[in-house]
């Protein structure tokens, strides 16, 4: 016999129109995001809503529309991504553990938005809040993790925030330039203009957070460099922020000579996805090396994100965790 549940009554306040139908969005389809994710029926006259289902899910979704009434004060609309953003959070404070009560927690807790020029940026779930922690505090960090988790974007946003603060006086982009299964062949132009096609992702953090003049300026006066990671041997980075990106594609020997470049005043984030490997059959990856070497050394933060953590499309967590299922043993070893 299927459970009987009262249904669940609010009143978003202010009675404001406006607010009301960026809330609701286009048809309703905000609400039906809501809907879905929670499985509650959401009907509402005005401001006046009612939700029937299982109470806790009631409750979530309850919350979740407060929240995002909350956020219309201060903005004209609401987008997708937004509520994506909001329904993942919630989803991920339902599935973890009780927290014991520590210093750490507290900290996590107190982890600032990065300020940007497109206004601030604020880490999702426990994840991201623990990577921006480690970011602050240590000079050389590690995000591991599955592709839309966040790891290239927050740290790009640090390296601006460094950049605008005056914490460092540069900052150097860094990838393998590995391609992903496919053989590019003969690639024209200069050396950077070769190596721009593999840093995509970071250009486009870039471009969004400081805008597309700033960020050509800056480049032409090597405020922030391109750097192939094979010519970096011999170089020693002071006063800077560097980030190495897809370093799942680095041998032992590059990971090494990388991580050996920082000098003072300088702070490197290495970002990478270990089940997606590119390198040659046989070639261990210099990633999964550093993991198992640099574990437990002191200076060095290690952040390691789960499929839950992704923040791009619903589908994109989905599929990960179905690769994810059908991965050889031996595959999971790795």
């Amino acid at each position: 016999m299927n459970a009987i549940y009262e249904p669940c009554q609010f009143t978003l306040k202010p009675n404001d129109t406006r607010r009301l139908a960026d809330l609701c969005g286009p048809c309703d389809e905000h609400l039906e995001q809501v809907k879905k994710n929670f499985g509650v029926q959401i009907r509402h006259r005005g401001n006046q809503f009612e939700l029937e289902g299982e109470q806790e899910a009631c409750l979530a979704a309850k919350g979740v529309l407060i929240a995002l009434y909350e956020s219309t004060r201060d903005q004209q609309t609401i987008s997708p991504e937004q509520i994506h953003l909001h329904l993942q959070e919630i989803n991920q404070q339902q599935h973890r553990c009780p927290p014991v009560a520590s210093q750490s927690t507290d900290i996590m807790d107190e982890v600032e938005p990065i300020k940007t020029r497109i206004g601030l940026i604020r880490a999702r779930g426990k994840n991201q809040k623990q990577y921006l922690h480690s970011i602050n505090n240590n000079d050389i960090n590690f995000g591991i993790g599955p592709a839309g988790t966040g790891k290239t974007y927050l740290a790009v946003a640090c390296a601006v925030s460094a950049l605008d603060n005056d914490e460092v006086r540069r900052i150097i982009l860094v990838r393998p330039a590995v391609e992903a299964g496919e053989k590019l062949g003969f690639l024209p132009g200069d050396l950077s203009e070769k190596i721009n096609p593999y840093l995509r992702p970071l250009y486009d953090a870039l471009y969004e957070m400081l805008g597309f003049e700033r960020v050509s300026k800056l480049i032409d006066r090597q405020v922030i460099e391109v750097a192939p990671l094979a010519y970096m041997r011999g170089r020693t980075l002071n006063n800077a922020f560097i980030i190495l990106d897809e370093s799942q594609n680095t041998t032992k020997e590059q990971m090494k000579m990388f991580l050996t470049r920082i000098g003072f005043s300088s702070k490197a984030v290495i970002t990478g996805d270990i089940t997606q490997v590119d390198l040659a059959k046989g070639v261990p990856s210099g990633l999964k090396h550093a993991i198992e070497v640099l574990d437990g050394v002191n200076g060095i933060g290690f952040t390691h994100f789960q499929p839950k953590d992704v923040v791009r499309h619903t589908l994109v967590q989905k599929i990960i965790e179905a690769y994810d299922r059908h991965q050889s043993p031996d595959q999971k070893q790795l």
